[in-house]
């Protein structure tokens, strides 16, 4: 059965750029959807912002291709301003948390991947 996203259920959050997604993103999210069975993965509108080349439709492709099937229907995606700030004056029912993860993931970068797409000729 196919599961069935419902706004009312108590939902991760994750926002970040993606640019792109790789495979520490994608670990980040695997435990995080451990928390509460479904992700809202927010994409920050930072194309063309520092060393951020990717438009939004091509990050959520990009997102939407390493997810599915597997998590099909648990993960819904979202374009938001370039937040960079979280803040909250009290405890209005939400936490906010660092997953800490394996050293060889944390290292990946975003940046090296890019860069090494350019030497390929994938990216301008």
């Amino acid at each position: 059965m196919a599961y069935e996203w419902d706004n009312k259920k108590p939902t991760a959050q994750m926002l970040g750029r993606w640019q792109p997604f790789h495979d520490g993103h994608y670990t980040l999210f695997k435990e995080i959807i451990k928390k509460t069975g479904q992700v809202c993965i927010q994409i920050r509108d930072v194309q063309g912002v520092d060393d951020n080349p990717f438009d939004f439709e091509t990050v959520k492709k990009n997102i939407e291709e390493r997810l599915n099937p597997e998590f099909e229907g648990r993960f819904k995606i979202m374009l938001v301003p370039n937040i960079t700030n979280i803040c909250y004056g009290r405890g209005v029912g939400y936490k906010i948390e660092e997953i800490v993860l394996p050293e060889e993931i944390q290292k990946i970068s975003a940046t090296k991947i890019r860069a090494k797409m350019r030497e390929e000729g994938k990216l301008k």
